[in-house]
């Protein structure tokens, strides 16, 4: 419900209570369209209690606490979301980063490879994963592709916004447009991470939080959800070096069924890893010679 008046922020933040039917997270939901619109820290909410929003401010939080109610995600209202501390722009164009993803990036900064190594981010989105990358090895070349003209032109403005907030290049992420492996002929990489579609049609999921408001495309997967991840193996043994790393984020209950897939690939060291609810979320395994 909107008001006509100008509160403060304390007051405002007891209306998250209102957000419980759409929200897991309604006090959190609040502090971050607060903080966006006030362009402030979280932690300014609290500091300062009694602020109060001005005419314009409260208007935008009316507006912003509206469309929430109605389902709306956070992260598209506000029109970013933060990923491995970074800030990443987002658009109902792609997948929204979501936390569980870090550790896809956190699994690749730990594999025994050197500094001069060649990574492939199949169906970039937003530029997240690669980004996230590249933030933490300036080393590495990297790859971002997705079939998607929208996601490319998003993951290169994150990769143009990102260089100018950080003061860092990112010459080493390179951004274009491919169907997977299409437009890569003849490449081959040390280093194959992506986080696919992988959801199942008619998965209950889908009329659930924000992946109502997200594309399909980047959701939903034939095959019982495994028919891209499928590809992505298939292709990966054509454009890995050997000994080279394939790295997948999956479904929880898809753990057993992309092991499957790698080892009937021909892959090794095939494992799989559990997010921090102790689901299974990625898989990964190593090309031989």
């Amino acid at each position: 419900m909107s008001v006509n008046v100008s509160l403060p922020i304390s007051e405002l933040l007891k209306k998250s209570t209102e957000l419980s039917v759409v929200s897991d997270t309604p006090r959190l939901d609040v502090e971050v369209l607060l903080s966006s619109i006030l362009d402030k820290d979280r932690s300014f909410l609290y500091a300062w209690p009694e602020h109060q929003l001005n005419k314009q401010q409260q208007q935008c939080f009316d507006d912003y606490f509206q469309r929430r109610s109605k389902g709306e995600p956070v992260a598209h209202i506000i029109g970013q979301r933060e990923f491995w501390s970074l800030l990443f722009m987002v658009t109902p164009d792609t997948l929204i980063p979501r936390p569980e993803t870090e550790l896809l990036v956190e699994l690749a900064l730990d594999l025994p490879v050197g500094d001069s190594v060649e990574v492939l981010d199949l169906g970039t989105g937003t530029g997240a994963i690669a980004l996230a990358l590249a933030s933490e090895k300036n080393h590495w070349q990297i790859t971002a592709v997705d079939a998607i003209p929208a996601a490319v032109q998003l993951a290169e403005e994150n990769r143009k916004q990102l260089s100018i907030k950080l003061h860092k290049g990112f010459a080493n992420v390179q951004v274009f447009q491919s169907d997977w492996f299409t437009e890569l002929k003849g490449r081959l990489f040390d280093l194959i991470v992506s986080n696919p579609p992988y959801i199942c049609e008619g998965d209950h999921h889908l009329n659930q939080g924000d992946v109502r408001f997200e594309p399909a495309s980047a959701l939903v997967a034939d095959d019982q959800g495994l028919s891209d991840i499928q590809a992505i193996i298939n292709g990966a043994q054509e454009h890995l070096k050997p000994h080279g790393w394939l790295l997948l984020e999956h479904g929880f209950d898809q753990g057993a069924a992309v092991r499957s897939l790698m080892k009937n690939a021909g892959f090794y060291e095939v494992t799989t890893h559990a997010d921090l609810a102790g689901k299974d979320r990625v898989s990964l395994c190593r090309k031989s010679n």
